[in-house]
C-alpha cells in the first residue's frame, strides 16, 4: 500500500504544483499551529473551529494536515497522502463556512460580495491542485522518487 502511494515518475509538473501549494498552505498551518503570520496558535484555533461545530479531534487533524502537509509537499514525501488530507480540509471548509458566502473571495476588503464573508473560489483551486497531485504523484525532485519507487 505504501509503495503504491509513493509511486511517481519524473514529471516536472508535480514539483511545481507541490512547491506553490506548499507555499500557500504553510502559512495557514503555521498560523493555526504556532501562531505565526498573525495567527492565533493551536488552542485558540481549536476553540474557533469548535465554535463552528468542528469536534476538537477533527480540529487537531486539520491543524496537523495544514502544517505538516505543506512540509510534506515541499519535500515530495507521501505527496498523495498530503494532497488527500488537504482536499478533505478544503471540502470541510467549503461545507462548514464558505458555501453560504458564494463563490467569490473578498478582494475589496468588505465581508464578501454577499456581505457575509469569504467565498470558496480559493478552496476550489486548492482542491484542483490536490486532485492533480493525487493522479500524478510527487514527480521529479521528490523524496518519493529518490526512494526508488518509480512508475514508468
Amino acid at each position: 500500500m505504501l509503495k503504491r502511494l509513493m509511486l511517481t515518475d519524473d514529471n516536472l509538473a508535480s514539483p511545481i504544483l507541490r512547491l506553490f501549494l506548499g507555499l500557500v498552505i504553510f502559512p495557514h498551518g503555521a498560523q493555526k499551529l504556532l501562531g505565526w503570520f498573525g495567527g492565533h496558535g493551536f488552542a485558540r484555533t481549536v476553540e474557533s473551529l469548535d465554535s463552528l461545530g468542528v469536534p476538537a479531534m477533527l480540529a487537531f487533524l486539520v491543524i496537523l494536515i495544514e502544517f505538516f502537509g505543506a512540509v510534506s509537499l515541499f519535500l515530495g514525501f507521501l505527496t498523495r497522502v498530503s494532497a488527500a488530507g488537504l482536499l478533505c480540509v478544503m471540502l470541510g471548509a467549503i461545507l462548514l463556512v464558505h458555501w453560504k458566502n458564494g463563490f467569490f473571495m473578498n478582494w475589496e476588503g468588505h465581508l464578501g460580495y454577499l456581505g457575509r464573508g469569504e467565498g470558496f473560489e480559493y478552496h476550489l483551486l486548492v482542491i484542483g491542485m490536490c486532485l492533480a497531485l493525487l493522479v500524478l504523484g510527487s514527480g521529479r525532485y521528490s523524496v518519493d522518487r529518490s526512494m526508488g519507487r518509480v512508475r514508468l
